[in-house]
This record gives C-alpha cells, structure tokens and sequence, in this order.
C-alpha cells in the first residue's frame, strides 16, 4: 500500500488508511515511539497505558523491602509538611 506525506502546519504527517489502523488496534489520539534503522526503516510502537490493577498484579507482594525505606521512618521535616 502506498501511502503520501503531507503538510501539516510546519510540521510532516503521515496519513495512515483506516484498514491499517484497524489491522492495528490503533487510532486518533493513540500515543506512538517512533524509531529509525540503520538500514532507513521507521518503526512506530504504541505506547501502552498502565492502569493501577495491571501495575499492582505485577508486584511481588512478598518481595522484601528496599533497605534505605526504613529512613524515611526517621527523616526529619525538611520544609513545610504537614503531618
């Protein structure tokens, strides 16, 4: 499939046909990285977005605590907190 960059203010876009989107699973508003290759390729991987449950059922509940938390126990106020 071929595909035209166009003008868009000062900047290039790329418009990409809704089958391609659609094969996808993206879309407008979609956040993308955006890479080159040595050899001219562009690659374009769609950010993911991270939700509390997903980050939590990734945590080893048993793992230990970093060691340099017990500090914060004991930190003096440094500026204008309220406890």
């Amino acid at each position: 499939m071929d595909v035209v960059l166009k003008k868009m203010g000062n900047s290039t876009a790329l418009v990409m046909p809704p089958p391609v989107l659609r094969d996808l699973g993206i879309g407008v508003g979609q956040h993308l990285s955006l890479d080159t290759t040595a050899d001219g390729k562009i690659v374009l991987i769609p950010k993911r977005k991270f939700n509390l449950a997903d980050m939590i059922a990734q945590c080893d509940l048993k793992a230990p605590p970093p060691a340099d938390l017990s500090l914060w126990d004991v930190a003096k106020p440094m500026g204008g907190e309220v406890l």
